[in-house]
């Protein structure tokens, strides 16, 4: 028997900021959610493109011709190839959605890239 998810309680799993973690999966779409405070990492996904779904808070995601601000109940999706830099100034509870090819910090690697093995756990 299918039962539902319910959104605001998968966050509980997500213990770390900018540590997301896989909660579903459509097709090779994963479905994530995670917590952010601060300042992500200038990156790129070279063939996949992001959905970002703000749940709670605000997030601005800092591009090279400006920002994006998004509220709760705003989504966006960053095209692939977009270099893209996520700030939130207090925490904020993001979904995304993307390939399960997409890695975390796309073309860059620093102490925040996390796994997808990570991701599952």
């Amino acid at each position: 028997m299918l039962s539902p998810l319910k959104l605001t309680e998968a966050f509980g799993r997500v213990t770390d900021y900018w540590s997301p973690k896989v909660i579903g999966q459509v097709n090779d779409q994963l479905l994530k959610v995670a917590k952010l405070k601060g300042e992500f990492v200038w990156h790129a996904h070279d063939g996949e493109d992001e959905l970002f779904y703000i749940v709670k808070g605000a997030l601005r995601i800092e591009f090279d011709d400006g920002p994006v601000h998004l509220a709760q109940g705003d989504m966006l999706t960053v095209p692939r190839g977009v270099r893209h830099n996520p700030v939130a100034d207090e925490e904020c509870w993001v979904m995304l959605i993307e390939p399960a090819s997409t890695k975390h910090t796309g073309d860059t690697v620093t102490e925040r890239t996390r796994s997808l093995e990570d991701q599952l756990g």
